[in-house]
C-alpha cells in the first residue's frame, strides 16, 4: 500500500518525521468567520437562530425549536427497538466504563498544621454539562458513554446532550445509549449552532458550565470560540494510532489494528514502528489485502497514503523513543514483553500492552475512556474521566494563632508587592 516509508538510520529522518506530524489544528479563516456569525447569531437571537441554522446544515424542515427536544420516552423507545445482542454489548460496554470510572474520583482532604490551622480540599460536581456526539459520517453510541459515564460517576445533576440528525433521521443506537446511561436531556442540533446554545443557552436549550466531545472543524472552532464563557474538554483533531512491534505479531493482525483509525477519516494517522525490515514489509502486504474488504476502503487508502507511515528503527527502546516524540492518541506495544518497555513511554494518551490488546477495545468496552488527547496533546493533557466534571475547592481556617503568624508572613510579602490594602487585611487579624 501506498504510505511513507521512514528510517531513523537515514540522515533526513528527523526532517521527514517532522514533516509527517505538521498536524497542528489549523484554523481555516472561513470556518472561524462562519463559526463566529453562528455563534453571534444563536446567542442574539436563541432558538429562532437555532432553528434556521439547524434547518439549513442538516437538511431538515422543523418548524418549532421545541421539536428539536427529544423526550426521554423516545430515548426508551429507541432502547426497545435495538436488537437484543446490541443491547447486551452495549450493557456490558456500560458496565466496564462505570467500573473503570468509579475508580476515579477526585477525594477531598483537611489536616491541621501546628498553629491549629486548618486546611483542606473540597470536591463539587459541575451543575450541568454538554456532551456533544457527533453524527455526520458515522453513529457513535460509544461515544455517549464514554461522555456520559464519568459525568454521572462524578456526580453531575444534569447532562444535556446534543447530536446532529442529518435529514431529521435519528440512530437509534445513539438514542438508546443515552437512555442507556442516564442522559437527562437530548436534542437534535449539532455544529456551531449546538455548541453556541450549549455555551450561551436559548429558550430552549439550557445553559451548561462545561461541553465535552469531539466534532468537526465547525465544532472545534465555536468550542474555542466559547472556552471562558464555559468550560470545554479539549479541541480535538483527527484520530491517531501507533504501534510498535517487534515483528512477532501477525501481520494481518497489525495491518487491521492502523486500519482501525485510518477508516474514521482521511485525515486521521496510523504508524507502524519496528525495527525488523522484513516484517514492514509483510505488513504492507497484508495492508493491501485486507483493505479490499473494507467498505471506508477509499477512505484507509487515503488516510494512510497522506499520514501514514511505516517506520524501521535500531532498537524496540529507539522505537519507544520515536514514539514519545510523536505523543500518539493510542500507542500499541505488541511486543513480547510489553510491561518492560512501558517505563520508558512518556506521552500517550492510552498504551495498549501485548499482542491481543488492540486499540478497538479501548474505543469500545475495556473501560478506560476512548476521549484521549490528540495533536501530540498527549504531552500535557489526560484523557477524559470523572475529574473532567468535578471542581476542587480550597478551604483554609486559621486558629487565632495562626492569624497572627500568617499576618506577620503575608504582611511583610504585601509591602514588598505594594499592595497596601492586602497588608493591612492581614494585619488586622493579629
Amino acid at each position: 500500500m501506498d504510505t511513507n516509508r521512514l528510517d531513523t538510520a537515514d540522515p533526513g529522518f528527523d526532517a521527514a518525521l517532522a514533516h509527517l506530524l505538521d498536524r497542528a489544528p489549523t484554523q481555516d479563516p472561513a470556518v472561524t468567520q462562519a463559526v463566529e456569525r453562528i455563534v453571534a447569531d444563536v446567542r442574539a437571537r436563541g432558538d429562532a437562530a437555532l432553528l434556521e441554522h439547524t434547518n439549513h446544515f442538516d437538511r431538515s424542515a422543523w418548524t418549532s425549536a421545541g421539536q428539536l427536544e427529544l423526550s426521554r420516552g423516545d430515548l426508551a423507545t429507541a432502547w426497545d427497538s435495538l436488537p437484543a445482542g446490541l443491547q447486551t454489548a452495549l450493557q456490558r460496554a456500560h458496565e466496564r466504563i462505570r467500573a473503570y470510572a468509579e475508580r476515579q474520583p477526585l477525594e477531598p482532604f483537611e489536616f491541621g498544621d501546628a498553629l491549629g490551622n486548618r486546611l483542606g480540599q473540597r470536591i463539587t460536581p459541575l451543575d450541568r454539562v454538554g456532551i456533544y456526539v457527533p453524527g455526520g459520517k458515522a453513529a457513535y453510541p460509544s461515544s455517549v458513554l464514554m461522555n456520559a459515564v464519568p459525568a454521572k460517576v462524578a456526580g453531575v445533576p444534569e447532562i444535556v446532550m446534543v447530536v446532529p440528525t442529518p435529514g431529521g433521521e435519528t440512530n437509534a443506537a445513539v438514542l438508546g445509549a443515552a437512555h442507556l446511561a442516564g442522559v437527562d436531556r437530548v436534542f437534535r442540533i449539532g455544529g456551531a449552532q449546538a455548541v453556541a446554545a450549549l455555551a450561551y443557552g436559548t429558550q430552549c436549550v439550557p445553559a451548561v458550565d462545561k461541553i465535552v466531545g469531539p466534532g468537526n472543524a465547525y465544532v472545534a472552532a465555536a468550542k474555542r470560540r466559547v472556552f471562558g464563557q464555559v468550560g470545554i474538554d479539549s479541541i480535538a483533531g483527527p484520530s491517531e494510532i501507533v504501534v510498535i512491534s517487534d515483528g512477532a505479531s501477525d501481520p494481518r493482525w497489525i495491518a487491521m489494528d492502523l486500519f482501525s483509525q485510518a477508516e474514521h477519516d482521511e485525515d486521521a494517522q496510523s504508524i507502524l514502528i519496528s525495527p525488523d525490515a522484513a516484517f514492514l514489509e509483510r505488513v504492507a502486504q497484508a495492508m493491501d489485502e485486507r483493505v479490499k474488504d473494507l467498505p471506508r476502503a477509499a477512505i484507509v487508502r487515503a488516510s494512510i497514503r497522506s499520514r501514514g507511515a511505516l517506520i524501521q528503527v535500531r532498537s524496540l527502546e529507539e522505537a519507544v523513543e520515536v514514539s514519545n516524540r510523536i505523543a500518539p492518541e493510542h500507542l500499541e506495544l505488541a511486543v513480547d514483553a510489553p510491561r518492560a518497555l512501558l517505563p520508558r513511554v512518556r506521552h500517550a494518551g492510552a498504551v495498549f500492552l501485548g499482542r491481543h490488546t488492540p486499540e478497538a477495545f479501548g474505543d469500545y468496552c475495556a473501560g478506560p475512556n476512548h476521549v484521549l488527547p490528540t495533536s501530540r496533546a498527549a504531552r500535557f493533557s489526560n484523557p477524559l474521566g470523572v475529574y473532567e466534571f468535578q471542581k476542587r475547592t480550597s478551604l483554609i481556617e486559621c486558629s487565632p494563632e495562626g492569624a497572627r503568624t500568617l499576618a506577620a508572613i503575608a504582611g511583610t510579602l504585601a509591602d514588598a508587592e505594594g499592595l497596601q490594602a492586602h497588608a493591612a487585611s492581614a494585619r488586622d487579624r493579629a
